[in-house]
């Protein structure tokens, strides 16, 4: 069991160490609308802009000065990802709760190593995986959850966007944990294992396919799952050059298939500088993704052949809220944590897998067990 004994009853007070895009856009919005989390420091060289987005929060000079305060009970990093283990570190090691942006570190090793401070420490250490919260992915559990497909012997995850210019930022620049695996991998690794759980092997292929990328902009993976789901094939895909964009997810099985186009909105609505409360959410997310279209094979009596029957999947409403919620939950009295110690080591195993693939131009398997 955690010990959650640094956890206030009613307000769990959050530092948040970085104020970039990841910070301004996703942490410090939903967290200010989760009942129970107190957004009370902000770690930032950009405090004319900390405050004033947050007046009335205290900046921090440093995450050292946050990490200091004995009031705060949870650290929520959103800082360059080859800062994730040292900060993270220092962190657990203050008595603090440790929320990382994904990916958790750089590394498996880091990442072990940190799980392995938190459980001495009796600490958390989690990943933001609010990806497993959109519409499309929600829609297709729903879907998977039904049976209409059979058992699934394809699946296409695709992450594609139209980004030609390459910006100036440190996920574009050649230093470690950059680059479109380490960016949008952790999150559709993170969704594959979610449903299917840990594959026997991955193959990764990597690009840089804009004029002036310094590092990967294009990959393509693809698990491999021969001892069970009946020799499965996941594929996940992304690409910065994809001016029409095809299906995010085309799912397929032995009694249909499920298609989804489109991305879920709540990015884009927390771009537009959306402040979300998790008890007025209806029609949040400005336009969701649009609705998936389910084709199923059924048997018509008195016809020979199986015909197809289309209708339109589940649309649920997507809840980046929800996540936050969870872990507040967590903290406060023991409600099972949806992002686990054990996922967070699975989505990195997978992730150093993958480059261990791209590396050598080859499949990997992973280890048994």
């Amino acid at each position: 069991m955690t010990d959650i004994s640094n956890a206030r009853s009613e307000v769990l007070r959050v530092a948040l160490i970085g104020y970039g895009s990841a910070a301004k856009v996703f942490h410090a919005p939903l967290m200010s609308g989760v009942p129970g989390l107190q957004v009370a420091c902000i770690a930032s060289s950009r405090a004319d802009a900390v405050r004033q987005d947050w007046p009335g929060v205290r900046v921090a000079p440093t995450a050292d000065d946050a990490f200091a305060d004995p009031s705060i009970d949870l650290v929520v990093l959103a800082t360059p990802n080859d800062s994730h283990y040292p900060l993270a570190l220092a962190a657990l090691q203050t008595g603090k709760h440790v929320l990382v942006d994904k990916p958790c570190t750089v590394t498996l090793a880091q990442t072990e190593h940190l799980l392995d401070v938190a459980r001495q420490q009796g600490r958390v250490l989690t990943v933001f995986q609010n990806r497993r919260f959109d519409a499309d992915f929600l829609a297709l559990q729903q879907v998977l959850a039904s049976g209409q497909l059979g058992r699934v012997v394809e699946v296409n995850s695709h992450f594609d966007r139209y980004r030609p210019m390459v910006p100036t930022r440190w996920r574009e620049q050649d230093q470690p944990g950059s680059g479109l695996w380490m960016d949008l991998g952790p999150h559709l690794v993170d969704q594959a294992l979610a449903l299917w759980g840990r594959p026997d092997a991955i193959s990764l292929d990597l690009a840089c396919v804009r004029d002036g990328a310094q590092v990967n902009d294009w990959f393509h993976a693809v698990l491999r799952y021969d001892s069970a789901h009946g020799g499965l094939r996941v594929v996940l895909h992304a690409s910065t050059l994809v001016a029409e964009l095809g299906p995010r997810w085309a799912v397929h099985g032995t009694r249909g298939s499920f298609t989804q186009f489109g991305l879920d909105g709540q990015e884009d609505a927390l771009k537009a500088g959306a402040r979300p409360q998790l008890d007025q959410m209806d029609g949040w997310g400005g336009e969701e993704a649009q609705p998936g279209e389910l084709v199923h094979m059924t048997q018509v009596p008195g016809v020979p052949a199986p015909v197809s029957v289309r209708c339109a999947a589940p649309c649920p409403s997507g809840n980046y809220l929800a996540f936050y919620a969870n872990l507040r939950d967590h903290l406060r009295g023991g409600a099972p944590l949806w992002v686990t110690a054990d996922q967070v080591r699975a989505v990195m195993q997978m992730l150093e897998f993958g480059l261990h693939s791209a590396q050598r131009q080859q499949l990997v398997w992973l280890p048994k067990g």
